[in-house]
């Protein structure tokens, strides 16, 4: 077991639980800080080795995951383990797929399905969730 994320950093998003979770952008570089305990790399291609252990979801840019089933399960991994470990959530830029998996973990968390984007909007970044279509993702994903 390790420690969480503090709250109030940068990326940060705090569920209504009081789990933690940073969202980021690979393009940028690493904040300071400690180093996640696991991580959930949302890319079209599989992303470079990292020193800490990480999934990786087949999530082309601007689009959806390519298995709705292993989205749903590596998803429910991070939520668990965000209770009592440092999980990120990232994609190139930290918006689009970054904001929808947040969402989706919002949803996992007790948040309406439908105001699940506007939680992470609020809490997380206000440009969260690029599409219309990542919208419907994650107002179609269930708990």
């Amino acid at each position: 077991m390790t420690e969480t994320w503090t709250a109030g950093t940068a990326g940060i998003l705090r569920l209504p639980s009081g789990r933690l979770i940073r969202g980021r952008g690979l393009r940028h570089p690493l904040p300071a800080g400690p180093e996640p305990a696991f991580a959930v790399y949302l890319l079209g291609k599989r992303p470079p080795e990292v020193p800490w252990e990480a999934a990786w979801l087949r999530w082309p840019d601007f689009r959806l995951p390519s298995s709705p089933a292993e989205a749903r399960t590596v998803l429910g991994e991070a939520w668990e383990r965000a209770a009592t470990e440092r999980v990120e959530i990232a994609c190139a830029g930290g918006r689009g797929r970054t904001g929808t998996a947040l969402a989706c973990l919002a949803i996992l968390d007790g948040v309406p399905a439908a105001r699940a984007v506007q939680y992470v909007r609020h809490h997380y970044d206000p440009h969260a969730v690029e599409t219309p279509w990542q919208k419907r993702y994650a107002r179609r994903f269930t708990a």
